[in-house]
């Protein structure tokens, strides 16, 4: 049987045809249009996933802080002796009073890495290296210079959460990534390294950098420090400091409970400490020299940073947040302290906007508030 093609269906042979010039550039015009509208909605995605990760980082932080108290009878972290504030400074210290355990970073090998504070008076039978000047990160926060050879204004043991005697809490690692926000590049670009590493610190000589976290040194010290029972005007001039290294305050470096703290839901625990959200086109600040140092988490009023707070819940809370609360429930943090008027490095801030210095000089300490509610 012969089969017939049927009419209307002929097989037919067509020449393509080049796209022309003008057609060539309307595919290219709609491709950069659909470009220009993907490309923010995939960097902004991509930078929530950061700060998810971030926020992650800070939970499981609070839940290291959470495990501490636990196993030190309701304690925050500390690596600062309880009778510290009998006396004025190390060298007295030493001389009277006993040789505090020292400030380890971590094992590397057969090596032990940390911040030693030398050989003299009760430390003479260990030989220790270094010195005095290493006190700075024996206590929580430094007020001012007198007293520590060191110096270190506005440094502490606040800044360093991935020492030994708390990074056991964590992953058991001085660089575990834990410790490290994802949107930190200034500090990551050195350090991020080391993560890979099996030892409990690594350094090559030339790269260090503390966590992009850090614990609140108000609420490390007693609250009498920053101003509990000396007032509670609301005015920024009302008396709010008394000198910790005085020699007058026994308990002024005893960290407290965390029962002591009054409002838990306003008080921060942990934050980020560098500027990482709406920052600046520049990421180094060029008010500090060296060329080195990122921009503070105060140093923007646009600044989010993640927070968690005694509570356990974490959040971004924003520099006009805590300066907005401060119009509503008079002063919050600490205008009276060596830091001066300005607090914490405020004078290097990005912007005129910005005056807030909440979390690192909480008034009252731990039994203060960083933030208000709602409902004020």
């Amino acid at each position: 049987m012969e089969i017939q093609p049927r009419l209307g269906h002929e097989l037919r042979l067509v020449a393509s045809r080049a796209f022309t010039i003008v057609e060539l550039l309307v595919v290219v015009s709609i491709i950069a249009l659909l470009i220009a509208l993907l490309l923010p909605a995939i960097q902004k995605g991509r930078d929530k996933a950061l700060i998810t990760q971030s926020v992650s980082n800070l939970k499981n932080l609070a839940s290291a802080c959470d495990t501490y108290s636990a196993d030190w009878a309701d304690r925050q972290f500390t690596v600062t002796p309880d009778d510290a504030g009998l006396v004025n400074g190390c060298s007295a210290y030493l001389t009277q009073i006993a040789c505090p355990p020292q400030q380890i970073l971590g094992w590397e090998g057969g090596s032990i890495w940390g911040y030693f504070i030398g050989n003299t008076g009760k430390c003479a039978q260990y030989g220790w290296p270094e010195a005095c000047y290493n006190w700075i990160v024996f206590t929580p926060f430094q007020f001012g210079t007198a007293g520590n050879p060191g110096g270190g204004t506005g440094f502490g043991s606040f800044r360093i959460p991935g020492v030994k005697a708390f990074h056991t809490y964590v992953g058991g690692r001085f660089y575990d990534p834990t410790f490290y926000a994802p949107k930190d590049v200034v500090a990551l670009n050195n350090i991020e390294k080391y993560f890979q590493g099996a030892a409990e610190f690594a350094y090559d000589g030339t790269n260090y950098e503390d966590s992009s976290y850090c614990f609140s040194p108000a609420a490390m010290l007693d609250p009498a420090v920053l101003g509990s029972g000396l007032s509670t005007s609301p005015s920024l001039s009302a008396p709010d400091y008394l000198n910790p290294a005085s020699g007058t305050m026994p308990a002024a470096y005893r960290s407290p409970s965390v029962a002591r703290c009054k409002y838990p839901a306003l008080k921060t625990r942990m934050i980020e400490h560098n500027w990482l959200q709406n920052t600046p086109d520049v990421l180094i600040n060029p008010g500090f020299g060296g060329g080195k140092t990122a921009w503070f988490f105060n140093h923007g009023y646009n600044s989010a940073p993640a927070c968690t707070f005694f509570d356990g819940h974490t959040e971004l809370v924003q520099c006009q947040r805590a300066q907005q609360a401060e119009q509503r429930a008079g002063k919050l943090w600490s205008r009276l302290t060596p830091m001066g008027s300005q607090g914490y490095y405020g004078s290097q801030s990005y912007d005129f906007l910005v005056n807030t210095s909440f979390h690192i000089l909480t008034r009252f300490g731990i039994e203060g508030r960083d933030v208000l509610g709602a409902e004020g």
